[in-house]
Parts: structure tokens; sequence; C-alpha cells
């Protein structure tokens, strides 16, 4: 269903504050979703205590695009995935055109974890996330914040809430303040990578 369409044509749809998935039945399709779920940029983004010895033994190293093909691989590698084959192919297209990345840890010399999201402007867009060692996955999430942080990102969108990101402090925004807020960080001159 996607063939048809170019990079710039799909970061456009994102653009508009929808997001791509692929259906039970593998067609991609454009979704939008009643709530939108951020991870806050300031200071409501909570670290848990039980993280802390993790963050701080030095034991991940934080790499981004070091093996963006293995982060896609390891965020459909579920029994449940909307990331279909068709959408692996959009994600690596996106890749190739700079708008996708991933944030990893690695662990050991081996890849650990990691986030998989679309960059607009000041706006990370988190499409899933992955980990093969446990907290990997976690600590790859507050560096990706201390990086938004410090490129002067002002969003971190998270599409949906589940019981993980609300323990970082995540909340939910209406569509309408979503795209407001959206809107502003496609006007920023920041960049994600050197």
């Amino acid at each position: 269903m996607m063939k048809h369409l170019d990079v710039f044509d799909i970061a456009n749809g994102y653009a508009q504050g929808l997001f791509l998935m692929a259906g039970e039945d593998g067609t991609l399709g454009w979704y939008s979703s009643r709530e939108r779920t951020l991870i806050p940029l300031d200071d409501r983004f909570h670290v848990p205590r039980s993280l802390r010895r993790a963050l701080n033994s030095g034991r991940f190293e934080v790499r981004i695009n070091g093996d963006f093909a293995g982060t896609v691989e390891g965020c459909a590698n579920r029994e449940e995935t909307w990331i279909s084959d068709e959408l692996k192919d959009v994600y690596h297209r996106l890749n190739e055109a700079g708008f996708a990345y991933s944030f990893e840890t690695w662990h050991e010399g081996e890849l650990a974890g990691g986030i998989l999201g679309i960059v607009l402007g000041g706006a990370f867009i988190g499409e899933s996330m992955f980990y093969r060692v446990p907290e990997a996955s976690k600590v790859a999430m507050v560096r990706l914040v201390e990086h938004l942080r410090n490129r002067k990102f002002t969003l971190y969108d998270a599409q949906l809430m589940n019981p993980h990101l609300e323990r970082f402090g995540a909340y939910n925004i209406t569509p309408k303040q979503y795209q407001k807020l959206l809107d502003r960080a496609l006007q920023q001159d920041v960049f994600f990578d050197d």
C-alpha cells in the first residue's frame, strides 16, 4: 500500500499527527489515537530509583544508528507486532533519508536494547523499543531524554501509554494539544545527530 509514497510523503503523514502501523492482516495504514502519550523533557521526567544502579554502573554504552537494522528487528521480534516487513522497509528508507534513527544501548560489544524513532524538527516520535539485556531499553530511554534535552528538542512522543512509560512520568494529551506542540516542534532548527 505504501510503495507509491516517497519518504517525504511519509514524513508529512507524521507531521500531520498520524503514524504507520500494520493491521492484523499485515496491511500498512495510517492511524491516529484519541490520546497521545508524551515523555516529558522537563523536570516531570522521573527516573525510577530501581534503575539508578544500572545507569551509574557504566555497563551500557549508547550509540545512535550503530545497528539500525538490528534495532528494527529487535522491535519487530515479538508475538504480536505492528511492524510488518513492509513497515521495516519504510523505516530503512526513512533512515537513509535522515528521518528515522535508532538510539541504542550496547553491553559487552552486543546490541542490548534500543528505541526506534522518527525525527522531525524538534520532535522525536518513538515508534517502538526493545531489550535483550534487562534494563537496556530503560537505560536507553533515560539517555535519550538527556540527549533530546541537550539538543533542545521540545517533543518526545511515545504514541501510546503503557505502565512502563507511566513510571517515567509519561502523560496523555488530546490530539488537538498534540498537533499544537508538534507544529511548534516542526519549526525548530535542531539536529538529532551530527
